[in-house]
């Protein structure tokens, strides 16, 4: 998808086919999507002018997908809300997120034109501007949700220094910004000479923001001195230091000054491996191929599913950095449509200490199902296939269903209704709660 199309995201053909239609008629480019997950790989390939978005659709609803965008700092551009039974609730709620308009089934053709030139007038998003930091780049999962938590617990004490420990390339630098407040200065400095000659100035330039610390690590005794003779200094110019470290801290005190350590570490917060939530894996893997894609203006790149499962499958001793970096390079060298497992095998291997190509993850061992009666009548024996399906996902999922939802590309609520229609159980904890 190049970025001048207009992407029309409806669960039916007819108004799909007649909006692409008119809006080719008018000379614009249209690509079209049947649902959320389509419109995902879409917006994930590259970044339309404009989309329309319908609300009802059968997997994810048009506003729980501009939610989703908002969250992941993807509602970079104008979204026109379609439908034909909304309330004004929903309308003033798409809105209050990010919708730019509105329109109603049956959709005008003068309304439609209208509403399209509206947003194409729009002024083009600049990607570098300034926004409230978020940890969206790091994933959803669990572990990031206490991250986020525990930073903001962190941030909440005024002023006192910050350290946050990790392996390498876990994303330091993203949580020292989302620690820092929008519109103030974060100052990074990219050598230890810069705290070793002039560590006033960097005060100065981070007056009423962050300055961050890469790595204490690899701070040198000359560096240290010069960030121990400002340490007193910081509190007169609001200034908050926030620290990183690859290493633990027991191994930080055979080679940092046990004051300049006791200082830094007030607070000390453990950023996660990649590891410890890989089934964020898939989700970060196709932001990242979307900002390479984007940025080189390359043409739509994608991958594939065993793809993503297999780069979820490795272990990235690297965590975010080397994930980032497989990416690239995978963008940079693919030809454009899917990326299958030969090339991430490819490049995967020059990792392995051995060279040898990985595998596609294997799935949990689980009991081969009862054959479906093929002479039962076709609804039965569909619901008898569903039934063992589902069944067979929650136990791939450890029973969660929020996993459960994502694997099988099917809202939550709608999972649920068809659990309850096939009888089948959920672990309690995840019940939802009775009308």
């Amino acid at each position: 998808m190049l970025s001048q199309d207009i992407l029309v995201v409806d669960d039916e053909i007819g108004i799909r086919e007649l909006l692409s239609e008119i809006l080719q008629d008018e000379g614009y480019s249209v690509v079209v999507a049947e649902n959320a997950e389509k419109a995902r790989q879409l917006r994930n390939q590259a970044q339309p002018r404009l989309v329309l978005l319908d609300i009802w659709m059968p997997d994810t609803d048009g506003v729980t997908l501009l939610k989703e965008w908002a969250r992941n700092g993807q509602l970079t551009m104008p979204v026109v809300m379609m439908s034909g039974h909304a309330t004004i609730d929903t309308a003033v709620e798409a809105t209050r997120i990010g919708a730019l308009d509105f329109l109603e089934k049956p959709i005008g053709l003068q309304k439609l034109l209208a509403a399209v030139k509206r947003a194409l007038s729009q002024p083009v998003h600049d990607p570098r501007a300034q926004q409230a930091p978020t940890l969206a780049r790091l994933g959803e999962a669990e572990a990031i949700k206490d991250l986020a938590s525990a930073l903001d617990s962190a941030a909440a004490a005024q002023g006192a220094p910050i350290l946050l420990v990790g392996a390498p390339g876990v994303g330091f630098e993203l949580c020292a910004r989302y620690l820092n407040l929008p519109d103030r200065p974060f100052v990074a400095p990219l050598s230890n000479e810069d705290f070793a000659v002039a560590p006033q100035e960097l005060v100065n330039k981070a007056a009423g923001g962050t300055l961050f610390l890469r790595d204490l690590a690899y701070l040198d005794r000359r560096a240290q001195a010069g960030l121990k003779s400002v340490l007193a200094k910081l509190e007169k110019q609001k200034v908050r230091i926030v620290s990183a470290s690859s290493r633990p801290l027991d191994a930080l005190a055979a080679s940092v000054d046990p004051e300049l350590l006791k200082a830094l570490s007030q607070l000390i917060v453990p950023i996660p491996s990649l590891a410890e939530h890989r089934e964020d894996i898939p989700r970060i893997a196709e932001a990242l191929l979307a900002e390479v894609v984007a940025a080189n203006r390359l043409e739509p790149r994608r991958f594939s599913a065993q793809a993503l499962q297999l780069l979820a499958r490795q272990d990235w001793p690297g965590n975010l950095d080397e994930l980032a970096n497989v990416v690239k390079s995978l963008a940079l060298t693919c030809r454009e449509g899917e990326i299958d497992l030969a090339p991430v095998s490819r490049i995967l291997s020059q990792f392995s200490p051995t060279g040898a190509v990985p595998t596609a993850p294997a799935l949990p061992e689980i009991a081969a199902p009862t054959a479906v009666d093929m002479d039962l009548p076709l609804r039965e024996a569909r619901d008898q296939f569903e039934k063992y399906y589902l069944e067979r996902q929650i136990e791939l999922s450890g029973g969660n269903m929020s996993r459960v939802a994502e694997r099988i590309g099917l809202e939550r609520t709608h999972l649920y209704r068809k659990l309850k229609q096939l009888g089948i159980s959920m672990p309690k904890k995840h019940r939802p709660a009775e009308d």
